[in-house]
């Protein structure tokens, strides 16, 4: 059974695992002292919820043209390229007096560049680690957020306090320079995954490839929508307490953290798919207490017992390589997250437009009550397809083609032997 250990003995997993978390805190950081610092100036929930999830408005564009290129470019290059990047934009937007059209601008460049970052991180964590501790290794990275957003919104709350926002805008900016040194230093130079030039006609063929199964289109959508709809709700933090937004925050990312060690440690191969829909089910729930108008103890509560359903994104992933060409995992786990923090930015805009016109509570709740309606549609739509699939194989000897992985998949996990990821 392998440990969390084991992958810390694997090649280059350290370093990679130390990079994502560097940027990870770098964002958190920078995040939450632009949104304080948008709101402060402005006095609107929509532009603060834009300025700290907006840029990954702009992952819709990038999964739709630039995506070819994560398989196309050399891990270690391309992640220290795109972390310096950030740390030169992220510099910029803590200028004064830097006007609104041009930090959403550069917002919208770094949303761009970051499309990439999934597909070329999680592709070389695909090459690092053996298949089977994969699920293991992303229950690692993610757990690495979670404690990393944590510190991060901690960090960042107490640097708005004495630094003021923009003095946590350029901390940011240091934790994304660093982020570039430790991947030049500490990853080994590998050649890209896959051949040809990467260009936005190959994007969109791979990207029809990927969403031409029902099977792997229902694990997007359910990577993509249900927990994008509650970043939304969480977007709204800091307009529904602006003192406390970051306490808010880190309760969110306790939670997730719980979730993800949780799943990728203990939960056995033979329960994960009977639970994913379940899981994912308990993100939504908590936050219809929002309606009831509930003191700060239960708020804070229900925000981490929520994000414990962040811990079912780990079992639709494992879902989803299982499905993947071995050839196309770095694409389509770029894709993944390129719509999932795509999704997360329409989410933001959309709560903070419900938040204008209603109040940041009410977005909340109706937020919450889409998010529970699409999980508990594509639970149903998974139950149909297992039941057609059972049905066809007892009527012609095989799986349904439908729900088959594509040639050159990997094979599903097994699930005869009770091992824990």
């Amino acid at each position: 059974m392998p440990r969390y250990q084991d992958l810390f003995r694997t090649p280059e997993f350290t370093p990679l695992f130390l990079t994502g978390a560097v940027h990870t805190a770098a964002q958190t950081v920078a995040g939450l002292g632009l949104a304080t610092l948008v709101f402060r100036a402005t006095g609107s929930p929509l532009l603060s919820a834009l300025a700290l999830f907006g840029p990954s408005l702009a992952q819709l564009l990038g999964a739709t043209t630039l995506l070819s290129a994560a398989d196309r470019l050399p891990p270690r290059a391309a992640l220290a390229g795109m972390s310096l990047f950030f740390a030169l934009g992220t510099a910029v937007l803590a200028i004064p007096a830097l006007p609104t059209w041009a930090l959403f601008a550069i917002l919208l460049a770094e949303g761009l560049v970051a499309s990439l970052g999934g597909g070329v991180r999680y592709g070389l964590l695909n090459e690092i680690l053996a298949r089977e501790d994969f699920l293991l290794g992303r229950s690692v990275t993610n757990m690495a957020v979670g404690v990393c957003q944590i510190g991060g919104f901690v960090t960042g709350g107490a640097l708005i306090a004495v630094l003021a926002p923009r003095g946590a805008v350029l901390v940011g900016a240091a934790l994304y320079l660093g982020a570039a040194l430790l991947a030049r230093a500490g990853l080994g130079a590998r050649p890209p995954r896959a051949a040809g030039r990467a260009s936005v006609a190959e994007t969109w063929r791979t990207n029809r490839r990927l969403w031409s199964s029902s099977a792997r289109r229902r694990c997007y959508l359910a990577l993509w929508v249900p927990n994008g709809l509650i970043v939304g709700c969480e977007s709204l933090f800091v307009p529904y307490d602006p003192e406390r937004a970051g306490l808010l925050f880190g309760c969110a990312a306790l939670g997730m953290l719980a979730g993800d060690t949780v799943v990728g440690r203990f939960v056995p191969a033979r329960l994960r798919g009977r639970i994913r829909f379940p899981l994912q089910a308990l993100l939504a729930a908590p936050f219809l207490v929002f309606a009831l108008d509930p003191p700060l103890p239960v708020v804070l509560l229900a925000v981490t017992v929520s994000a414990v359903g962040y811990g079912a994104s780990l079992l639709h992933q494992e879902r989803l390589t299982a499905l993947v060409p071995e050839e196309l995992s770095g694409h389509a786990l770029g894709l993944h997250t390129s719509g999932m923090l795509a999704l997360q930015g329409v989410s933001a805009a959309l709560a903070g437009t419900l938040a204008q016109y209603t109040s940041p509570p009410t977005g909340m709740v109706l937020l919450a009550l889409a998010s529970l309606t699409v999980t508990l549609a594509l639970a149903r739509a998974e139950r149909r397809a297992v039941r057609t699939g059972r049905s066809a194989g007892r009527g012609a000897g095989g799986a349904s083609s439908s729900e088959a992985p594509s040639s050159g998949a990997r094979p599903c996990p097994r699930t005869d032997r009770r091992r824990t990821a």
